[in-house]
């Protein structure tokens, strides 16, 4: 197991986790300028942005290994990489649920949310682009959102990121991506190959 935390970089993950929350909560509410293609504009938080890191060095740590070496390994591996991401998923929302109920401004759900989905999303996207690509494609997620996320001033209903901190639909859709992720990760093992 240790060749495990080693390959996957627990530590730098964890780092990221902490370092993330910390940068979001002093940087507050600063807002990002980018076009809008459709619709109106809206606010797009740094955090929104800056949240991806913890996702991209997962992907990164996954894809360390021989991908099909590990697939054929006696160790649960696959198991223990979704273990690793539900834990980094919990543990950037529990920070910042526990930042808020602190006093830490609404942008610590924010960040919470977003940490937690984006690696929901690269535990998802994992199994089937490999790491490089999913995480260039979780990468694109915000930017997209940015762009074409906004009707009429409010978030559509797919650019779940862009949701105000207090709103009920974007937790359900965050745990959702998280769940689907992690069953994802857990049920196809090998990223190089298509599934039989």
């Amino acid at each position: 197991m240790i060749w495990w935390f080693k390959a996957r970089a627990v530590p730098a993950l964890s780092a990221s986790v902490v370092g993330t929350n910390v940068v979001g909560l002093l940087m507050g509410n600063a807002e990002l300028p980018v076009p809008v293609l459709t619709g109106q504009s809206g606010h797009f938080l740094v955090g929104h942005l800056i949240t991806l890191l913890p996702a991209v060095m997962l992907l990164h740590g996954m894809g360390r290994g021989d991908l099909r070496a590990e697939s054929v390994a006696c160790r649960p591996v696959r198991r223990w990489d979704a273990a690793l991401g539900a834990a980094v998923a919990a543990t950037g929302a529990g920070m910042a649920a526990l930042c808020y109920a602190l006093g830490a401004d609404s942008i610590a759900l924010v960040l919470g949310r977003n940490i937690a989905g984006y690696v929901g999303l690269a535990l998802l996207l994992f199994p089937f682009l490999g790491h490089r690509i999913a995480a260039v494609t979780v990468a694109i997620v915000p930017l997209l959102c940015a762009a074409a996320g906004w009707r009429s001033g409010r978030p559509a209903p797919w650019a779940w990121i862009l949701y105000p901190a207090n709103s009920p639909v974007a937790p359900l859709i965050t745990a959702a991506i998280v769940l689907v992720g992690i069953l994802t990760c857990l049920t196809r093992q090998d990223p190089l190959r298509p599934a039989p």
